[in-house]
């Protein structure tokens, strides 16, 4: 039996299993996704232990995400993140990757949603924020990074090409002219609210938010409002597992398999 899972803590609560066990049956795979919970001490010796018991590959979560880089052989975009949530064992040392990325990348193509040449508006500077602003970015589009704490965008925006840092108060002068807003902050999980005021959304705007629980946020709801194309969270937690499934197997995932596992979860 093949062997991947997800290392964090907590896990109870992830979703990937009920996404990862839908594309194993899909393709009639001997294969299972399990969850470890190793203390933040013993993280290289969970990373070690699975490489030694056979694992094919892991995902990584909160809060192991920047901590894993140190026991893993970076690729190139994880290295300019920073953050690794895929770790890769077909090799001599394992390989850490971010599928956050490609996920949010994959997750706006597949809304057919161009982002070469875009101006993008991306609210958070947080680890989430830092993969999609290089998503944005590696995909052409300019990125207009905005965060409560200024500095932080600001800083941010020194590392990503066609980037530039601002507050939350020039979302109004930032969207007049966007294409693209992601909202990249957990604003409006555990309260009917949204970083960004209604009243600076428009019809010509494309809004995606990676918040997946509920997935109808307030954001979403006041976008669609006003006629905005909305992409709800679910989107990018789908394509971010996609891309973890075709770099473990070498497969096409089976998508639709993927996301009716996760709606019925979700919706």
């Amino acid at each position: 039996m093949q062997v991947y899972g997800l290392l964090g803590n907590p896990v109870g609560h992830s979703l990937s299993p009920r996404i990862h066990q839908a594309a194993y049956r899909e393709f009639g795979m001997d294969a299972c996704y399990a969850t470890f919970e190793p203390e933040p001490a013993d993280l290289e010796a969970a990373i070690e232990g699975a490489r030694a018991l056979g694992i094919r590959g892991l995902n990584v979560t909160i809060p192991f995400k920047r901590d894993a880089i140190s026991f893993v052989e970076l690729d190139e975009l994880a290295d300019r993140i920073g953050a690794v949530n895929t770790i890769d064992f077909d090799g001599d040392r394992p390989t850490g990757h971010n599928t956050d990325a490609i996920g949010a990348r994959r997750a706006l193509e597949h809304h057919d949603v161009t982002l070469d040449g875009a101006r993008a508006v991306l609210v958070g500077a947080g680890g989430a924020g830092r993969a999609i602003a290089f998503a944005l970015s590696d995909a052409g589009a300019t990125v207009n990074i905005a965060n409560r704490t200024e500095s932080r965008a600001r800083d941010l925006a020194t590392e990503v090409p066609n980037a530039t840092g601002h507050g939350l108060s020039d979302l109004a002068d930032l969207l007049t002219n966007a294409e693209v807003l992601v909202n990249a902050t957990s604003v409006g999980m555990d309260e009917d609210d949204s970083p960004v005021p209604a009243e600076t959304l428009h019809r010509d705007l494309t809004v995606m938010d990676i918040v997946y629980h509920p997935l109808r946020t307030r954001l979403l709801r006041d976008a669609a409002e006003r006629d905005a194309t909305t992409i709800d969270g679910g989107w990018m937690l789908l394509y971010q597992a996609v891309a973890a499934f075709e770099r473990w197997t070498g497969q096409e995932a089976p998508v639709d398999a993927m996301n009716d596992a996760l709606r019925a979860e979700i919706e």
